[in-house]
């Protein structure tokens, strides 16, 4: 049996048609164009279709047509899981990205704490150090000191960045005159300690050695209100400390 193509058939049976519609068409008066149209997109429609040997069994051709749509859908299915794959590794990417990004964050956060607590400290100690060592010094024990005199052995004895506002106190309580008394309160010294008996803590010296006082100044200061400037803060709010 010589093959035909379903295309061909197709387009033979839609010519039959469309002579048959359009005899009708004459006979009842209808417009002759309406057949010509049907059968060229009968035939249009007709190339779609694929060509098979004549004669060929339909069942065998639904099982093709049938295996192409499965292995149309098999080949999607693969490519909707590469895809899915490849969303879920940028995604991934994307979320390592910023995890690292904040354990940065974090990284540089806890370095800055411990650099700002490392130069705290660092300052503490170098505060400490400058107060021991003024401590420690030794100053010659005269009949009378100068203005002058009084404030070197302070500079001396006083933290440099504490020294302002310690000379700040010491210029209104006293103007610097070591044995400076107050006749109605008996408050004595350089700081008007009162009584001036307190200053014995820092030594028995206390009425005729500014250093004395000055010791005894400081460590009242700090105990109280943490440093001399903590003094001069709470003495400027209430004019006194």
């Amino acid at each position: 049996m010589t093959g035909i193509s379903v295309r061909g058939f197709a387009v033979a049976s839609a010519t039959a048609v469309t002579t048959v519609g359009a005899a009708v068409g004459v006979a009842s008066g209808d417009d002759q164009s309406r057949p010509a149209e049907n059968m060229a997109a009968v035939a249009a429609d007709a190339t779609l279709l694929a060509e098979i040997p004549a004669g060929t069994n339909a069942e065998l051709h639904t099982a093709s047509l049938t295996q192409q749509v499965e292995t149309q859908t098999i080949a999607a299915d693969a490519d909707a899981r590469r895809a899915a794959q490849e969303a879920a590794r940028i995604q991934a990417a994307e979320s390592a990205a910023e995890r690292r990004a904040e354990a940065e964050r974090a990284a540089q956060e806890q370095a800055d704490r411990e650099a700002r607590e490392a130069a705290e400290r660092a300052a503490e100690e170098a505060r400490a150090a400058a107060s021991s060592a003024g401590s420690s010094a030794s100053f010659p024990v005269q009949s009378s000191y100068t203005k002058a005199e009084v404030q070197a052995m302070a500079r001396q004895i006083v933290a440099a960045d504490q020294f302002q506002c310690f000379s700040n106190i010491v210029d209104h309580e006293s103007g610097w005159n070591h044995t400076a008394q107050n006749p109605s309160s008996g408050a004595y010294g350089l700081m008007q300690a009162l009584p001036g008996s307190k200053m014995s803590s820092a030594g028995s010296d206390w009425q005729t050695n500014p250093a004395t006082q000055i010791r005894w100044g400081v460590n009242y200061m700090e105990d109280r209100y943490g440093s001399p400037c903590g003094a001069w803060e709470f003495w400027q709010a209430n004019n006194w400390y």
